[in-house]
């Protein structure tokens, strides 16, 4: 039975929770049961390097033992500063095979938030890809109390001269003692050779503390003394040690409940805050998640394509599940996955909705250039596809039509993926309901989950008949969830991460006395117990009419234009919404006729044409808002939304309050009655919108302005703005019109 907004939700179900395992076991399990002779693929420009699981099982116990050579003990933190693909992996499971916790860093984090990870997790070793990575971060090293190692993944052939190059400190024995002898460059030969000289063959030269010229140190003011190893050095240390009693004692050291991982999100503050997971935390989570895939086949029946990152536990987590199951897995970048669809043919894909956005967006301007009766049949499928619905009943008619436009269109859909996919898991941000219902109908089946870091990836998903449009699913075994009163979700499960390392007071601001995390996620639960997400807690503001706004919906809405690279609503402690428009000029520009595109950016979005035209769109986000809701002016500007900029986090949502931050000036200009210019919208009795502008000073004045602005229109300019405002309106990207 369920009951509506503030009630537990928890399905019971023939699964149960998969406790009690180390993620290193679920390795195990698949070697012994489901042996797959190309369990890893890496592609890469000159085509496919393919690894059994017993392979990659056998590299990982070389790496553990390896790594323990170099002093690295359980429980001691190793940071991978990696690209993802099987290199990864191999360092991941390496890691926890040594007992050691594991902290993935994101690649788009800034050089200063990767410098305060190494220092805040006393990381005492660093994997990282290449030597280019490498050279990125050595200057922000000098400072660093607690690394012992780097070990490098791919190095280039003459790699014993690049180490040379790269390791220039010696210790000097004197008379006064010992002092520290650095160089940038190679060590002279003549020096190293002096009977008074000890070189240190594998000591990583710091540059912050090096000078062109040689520069002597007393030993206190040297950082520790970092070494520096390849991958496949620490291996054949392992490779001499290797024997079947040391793996067995290294599995024997690890329990479920061990530190696996500590993940560094975005914090309040600015600085990332490290979530820590337990093996049990994770294995439980993909496990049982699996088990609810109740058509999911094991070993290679079935292909994956992977192409997310792994320094983020939703696509490290099911690899996990992919490993226990033996799944043949295929890794691939973002820019070649399409490129290799057709070559691997997989079965299961996880993606991101942005990815699925541009797919669609692609079938629909295929279909804009087909002509006569081609583009009437694609027509006819695309709104037909747009009128499907999952989870409801399908005429006979109506399922008809479907069988007869996949015979005609949507084949030629599918057709990029391979012909075997079976379906998309999507996660890491909203899918919005429109784009489901119309991949759905076209056999293209996207299941949408919900989960955090926080909680080891999933808590929610749709599978197999209980998939619901606009909806994360239903919770999985183990996972409660209730509404608390002010729409925020609650998560209790077994999933739940350990705490913030070395957070207490961050942790306990999420983390209850009763075991609630609160998830800062707003939401709620259909009738059939389907949970859908409305917002972020954090992204609500209160007005000063005491009103609160949820700036999602009108943002979303504006973002659906390829007018618009970003929209962020303002507001707080205001009488009521602002909004910041940042135009895409490439998609202003592709049409010269209408607007001046050799003005500088300033003037050129200033011009009263290019106003009229995002006004419309404001318009029309304005329409379903309530009073306090709507938007009553807005601001273009000119600017990019990065994670290295700050203004977007790891997960790339809005960072609002870096926002209101760094375009202050704008935001106060809206807010400023004697200089604005409010352009508001009313509507006639036909229900059409007009648009009226209204100078606060004096209406006199603005009266006049707004007259000698119309009279200046050219007719082709006047024609070219209703004819953007109707491809605006009938576009099938355009929501309000799907719905209709």
């Amino acid at each position: 039975m369920f009951y509506f907004n503030k009630i537990d939700k928890s399905f019971s179900e023939a699964n149960i929770p998969v406790l009690g395992r180390s993620l290193p076991s679920l390795l195990d399990e698949a070697c012994d049961r489901f042996p797959n002779a190309q369990a890893l693929n890496q592609w890469h420009k000159n085509g496919c390097d393919s690894q059994s699981n017993q392979e990659f099982r056998l590299a990982a116990e070389e790496l553990a033992l390896g790594l323990q050579t170099i002093e690295i003990a359980k429980g001691d933190r190793v940071a991978l500063l990696m690209h993802s693909g099987v290199s990864f992996c191999l360092a991941d499971m390496g890691c926890l095979l040594a007992g050691a916790v594991n902290v993935p860093i994101d690649l788009t984090q800034t050089l200063d938030n990767i410098a305060f990870i190494l220092n805040h997790s006393e990381a005492k070793a660093l994997i990282v890809s290449n030597l280019d990575l490498l050279a990125q971060i050595i200057p922000y090293l000098g400072e660093h109390l607690y690394l012992q190692s780097i070990i490098v993944v791919e190095v280039p052939d003459n790699w014993q001269q690049k180490k040379h190059e790269l390791l220039t400190c010696r210790e000097v024995s004197t008379e006064s003692g010992s002092s520290i002898v650095c160089e940038a460059n190679r060590l002279d030969s003549a020096i190293a050779n002096k009977a008074t000289a000890v070189y240190h063959p594998a000591c990583l030269s710091i540059p912050m503390l090096l000078c062109r010229a040689r520069t002597e140190l007393s030993c206190p003011q040297l950082p520790q003394c970092i070494q520096l190893f390849s991958l496949e050095e620490i291996q054949a240390k392992g490779q001499k040690i290797y024997n079947t009693a040391k793996t067995k004692e290294l599995r024997a050291s690890i329990a479920a409940q061990d530190l696996a991982t500590i993940i560094y999100i975005a914090g309040e503050t600015g600085q990332p805050k490290g979530v820590m997971l337990s093996h049990e935390n994770i294995s439980a989570d993909i496990l049982t998640t699996f088990k609810t895939f109740k058509h999911l086949k094991t070993g290679a029946a079935e292909t994956v394509l992977s192409f997310l990152p792994l320094n983020h536990i939703f696509a490290r987590a099911l690899i996990y599940g992919h490993l226990n199951y033996g799944h043949s897995v295929h890794f691939t970048t973002p820019h070649r996955a399409l490129q290799h669809f057709l070559l691997v043919k997989p079965t299961i894909v996880a993606t991101v909705p942005r990815l699925l956005e541009k797919i669609y967006h692609k079938i629909c301007d295929r279909g804009s250039k087909l002509r006569g009766v081609k583009k009437n049949i694609f027509n006819w499928a695309l709104r037909l596809a747009q009128d499907y619905e999952l989870g409801t009943e399908l005429s006979f008619f109506y399922a008809l039509q479907l069988k007869l436009a996949d015979i005609l269109v949507y084949t030629q859909w599918r057709s990029p993926f391979g012909g075997k996919l079976q379906y998309f898991i999507s996660g890491g941000a909203a899918l919005k309901a429109e784009l489901a219902n119309v991949l759905s109908a076209a056999g293209i089946t996207v299941l949408q989950g919900y989960g955090l870091t926080e909680t080891s990836s999933v808590v929610c998903c749709n599978r197999g008949q209980l998939n619901r449009a606009g909806t994360v699913g239903i919770p999985i075994p183990g996972v409660t969830i209730k509404i608390d009163r002010d729409g925020e979700i609650l998560v209790k499960a077994p999933y739940v991460m350990q705490g913030y390392y070395k957070g207490p007071v961050a942790t306990s601001l999420v983390l209850d006395e009763s075991g609630w995390l609160h998830t800062g996620d707003l939401g709620e639960f259909t009738r059939e117990g389907f949970l859908t997400i409305t917002g972020q807690k954090k992204d609500l503001f209160k007005l000063s009419i005491g009103k609160y706004v949820m700036p999602l919906p009108l943002e979303e809405y504006l973002q659906q234009s390829d007018l618009v690279k970003q929209a962020v609503v303002v507001g707080t402690n205001k009488k009521f919404c602002g909004l910041l428009v940042f135009p895409d000029l490439q998609s202003l520009c592709d049409d010269a006729t209408i607007f001046d595109c050799s003005l500088p950016i300033g003037d050129f979005l200033q011009q009263p044409v290019v106003i009229d035209l995002y006004q419309t769109l404001v318009n029309a986000a304005n329409q379903d808002l309530p009073s306090w809701s709507k938007v009553k002016r807005f601001r273009l500007v000119n600017g990019h939304f990065t994670v290295a900029n700050g203004l977007l986090d790891s997960r790339l949502k809005i960072r609002r309050d870096k926002v209101n931050q760094v375009f202050a000036n704008e935001i106060n200009a809206m807010y400023r009655e004697e200089r604005s210019i409010a352009i508001a919208s009313l509507e006639n009795e036909k229900g059409r919108s007009f648009i009226k502008l209204v100078h606060l000073v004096s209406r006199k004045t603005a009266m006049k302005k707004t007259w000698t602005w119309l009279r200046s229109l050219s007719f082709s300019q006047w024609l070219s703005i209703k004819i953007h405002k109707y491809h605006w309106r009938n576009s099938p990207s355009n929501p309000r019109q799907s719905a209709d």
